[in-house]
């Protein structure tokens, strides 16, 4: 039976682990919006187009669009890589890949798919600092702790440079083997680009070229 000073322990920690997750920067990406168009639901698709992922190519290599085209792009990864489909232009893929890049490197982003506890820094928890005589391990309930159901996606804002979120609405990830989609409503004429923005894989060729006509 737990007295009173276990019980006591035991509510701190868990208060202290929730001002934790609480207190983490958000780094999802903030509402964008886009001079080329805006996400819109499938159910408003005028047209739906596949494009199939390769490793390192797209095919088609390029489409066409009419301003004020609501498309369903359905996008088949047949290749052994994770990759991107992403619509915008040249400049906007550039900060895109230093985006990805940083993903990268602290273990988030993998070659064949996002990894949620890649982004923890088991390095920014000081487990020397934590007095482990202090804690009477015999009265923790072990079994009530749910170790699975730990959202460490939530706590990435642990290590400040390594909790991005992929989530940006003209962008989609597909794992190998995976089928994705994203619909989207190009609302003028320009020349665009798709391209996939996983490190090395636009510079190895992975981009079409995407035209909205008037």
């Amino acid at each position: 039976m737990m007295n009173a000073g276990n019980l006591l322990l035991r509510s701190r920690v868990w208060l202290a682990a929730g001002c934790l997750v609480l207190s983490a920067p958000l780094w999802a990406s903030p509402a964008q919006t886009y001079d080329f168009g805006q996400p819109a639901a499938a159910a408003k698709a005028t047209r739906t187009v596949e494009v199939v992922m390769g490793d390192m190519s797209f095919n088609p290599q390029s489409l066409t669009i009419k301003a004020g085209e609501t498309v369903r792009f359905v996008l088949v990864n047949k290749g052994q890589l994770l990759h991107e489909f992403n619509l915008g232009d040249g400049a906007m893929h550039a900060r895109h890949q230093q985006e990805m890049l940083k993903m990268q490197q602290s273990g988030q982003l993998t070659p064949t798919a996002m990894n949620a506890q890649g982004a923890m820094s088991h390095g920014s928890m000081d487990h020397g600092s934590m007095d482990h005589g202090s804690m009477d391990h015999g009265s923790m309930d072990h079994g009530s702790m749910d170790h699975g159901s730990m959202d460490h996606g939530a706590m990435a804002g642990m290590d400040q440079g390594s909790g991005m979120a992929h989530d940006d609405p003209n962008s989609v990830l597909v794992e190998p083997g995976k089928t994705g989609e994203l619909t989207w409503t190009f609302s003028q004429a320009g020349n665009l680009e798709f391209a996939c923005n996983v490190p090395g894989h636009y510079q190895a060729g992975m981009v079409g070229k995407l035209t909205v006509s008037p």
